[in-house]
């Protein structure tokens, strides 16, 4: 019931409160008392509650939450007002891309580099297409992350940013111009993988996503790309 998981991300049910009472969640949500227990034990496995027999259900902590699951993970990106959690998504995707750039640099083959390459040879003919340019440019870090060898990062990456992506406090409102910053940026990526040089393809991807999200995150430049 990803309607149950929604309300207790969005502290419609804080942490600590307790949840309704069976016949109350299925007055709310019209459905059976055998679909709120599994929903119920649903929320348990996110960790999302406590439930304990004749003392009811409880909102856990949001230290306990499993961030990994998809469903939490898209719940929390959709209430993130603030942009506290994007920020640390951020932060990560910074560490981990430019890691990985860096093992790109060492160890990728020419059909490696030549993949690359031509991803950002097509996103050069989309920055006037920003809708195409953007799922191009999930194409490219990620031919950059396979390139890498690392496929535990590369796994990690692609389940956050996947569900960063279903909401527009993260996309902003790409446009050509920010779309062609972006693949300078991209550009200058692809020649220190090609030179070898691992500080530099790191230092590289570091800076543009730390500053396509600048870009993306304050009002003033809403009409940014990736």
């Amino acid at each position: 019931m990803s309607t149950l998981t929604d309300r207790v991300v969005a502290g419609f049910f804080p942490p600590g409160s307790a949840l309704p009472s069976e016949p109350e969640l299925c007055e709310t949500f019209g459905v059976s008392r055998t679909t709120v227990r599994e929903a119920v034990k649903a929320l348990e496995a996110k960790g999302l509650v406590h439930a304990r027999q004749g003392s009811g259900t409880t909102v856990a902590a949001q230290e306990e939450w499993n961030l990994l699951d998809p469903v939490v993970l898209a719940a929390t990106f959709q209430h993130d007002d603030e942009l506290v959690v994007l920020d640390q998504l951020v932060g990560i995707r910074s560490a981990l891309e430019s890691q990985m750039a860096a093992q790109a640099a060492a160890v990728a083959d020419e059909a490696d580099l030549r993949a690359i390459q031509e991803v950002l040879d097509r996103m050069d003919g989309e920055t006037r297409t920003p809708q195409r340019f953007i799922e191009t440019d999930v194409a490219f870090h990620a031919a950059v992350m396979q390139a890498s060898g690392n496929r535990l990062g590369q796994s990690f990456v692609r389940i956050v940013h996947t569900q960063a992506r279903t909401t527009s406090l993260y996309n902003g409102t790409p446009d050509e111009r920010a779309c062609a910053t972006a693949n300078a940026e991209h550009r200058r990526i692809v020649e220190r993988l090609a030179a070898r040089d691992a500080e530099g393809a790191a230092r590289a991807m570091a800076a543009h996503i730390e500053q396509a999200w600048q870009r993306r995150r304050f009002p003033a430049s809403r009409s940014s790309a990736v």
